[in-house]
């Protein structure tokens, strides 16, 4: 079957970081998150953090070159061996591009997953959204709330909203998303990319994990378009 390279698509707050957790543990592959990698380079200090902060906790969108490259040396890691979620990417058709080469070159299929969110169920999701600044551990006050209010269940720290969570910032986000990425989608399925609808808010996120593992084995033991090879609708 070869590797799998799968692409989860959406708007931020469409749950594309909870599926890509859910689908690692079950698949075995490594999750590659855009997001998480340039905020390690911004909570490092280095030149490229210093170089990316401003446009993030403004909600613009990282240059692609800076981007492409970060991605580019990710999936040759080790653990990307057996495969790998990529989460946050492509965000432009020019990354899509880059990506498209990168992958025709290893001969691996792509596989994009697009999570459809409403609007107003993505701002009350992010507006309810809670980071641990020392162990990472993300809570959502809809599904996934700390046990004791404000405060990891892990190590205890005070959980903080993160810049780009702010509401003013996921305008901007969401903004960017519709004028930059979203024509993403088009390209993807003109190069004849499968693409994947589903829907990311109509049940708890085990359920949706437990949909898509059987989309992706259904889709690599036949090796064939969606149903619908406009949209692939589920």
């Amino acid at each position: 079957m070869g590797k799998l390279s799968l692409i989860l698509f959406g708007p931020p707050g469409s749950g594309k970081g909870t599926q890509a957790k859910l689908l690692k543990q079950s698949l075995g592959i490594a999750h590659i998150s855009t997001g998480d990698m340039l905020r390690e380079r911004v909570a490092s200090g280095d030149p490229l953090g210093q170089e990316v902060a401003g446009i993030m906790q403004a909600g613009g969108l990282v240059p692609d070159e800076t981007v492409n490259r970060l991605v580019e040396d990710r999936i040759t890691a080790p653990d990307c061996e057996k495969g790998f979620i990529l989460d946050g990417f492509p965000r432009t058709v020019n990354q899509a591009r880059l990506l498209e080469g990168l992958l025709e070159a290893k001969g691996i299929r792509p596989l994009v997953i697009h999570l459809e969110v409403d609007y107003n169920v993505i701002i009350a999701r992010i507006s309810g959204r809670r980071q641990c600044p020392t162990c990472g551990a993300v809570y959502s006050a809809n599904a996934n709330a700390p046990c004791v209010s404000e405060v990891c269940d892990y190590c205890g720290s005070t959980l903080v909203i993160r810049p780009d969570d702010r509401e003013e910032v996921v305008g901007e986000r969401l903004r960017a998303y519709d004028q930059q990425t979203a024509p993403v989608l088009k390209f993807l399925r003109e190069t004849g990319v499968r693409v994947w609808d589903v829907r990311g808010d109509d049940d708890s996120p085990q359920s949706i994990a437990r949909r898509l593992e059987g989309l992706i084995q259904e889709d690599r033991r036949n090796h064939r378009r969606p149903p619908d090879a406009e949209t692939g609708a589920v």
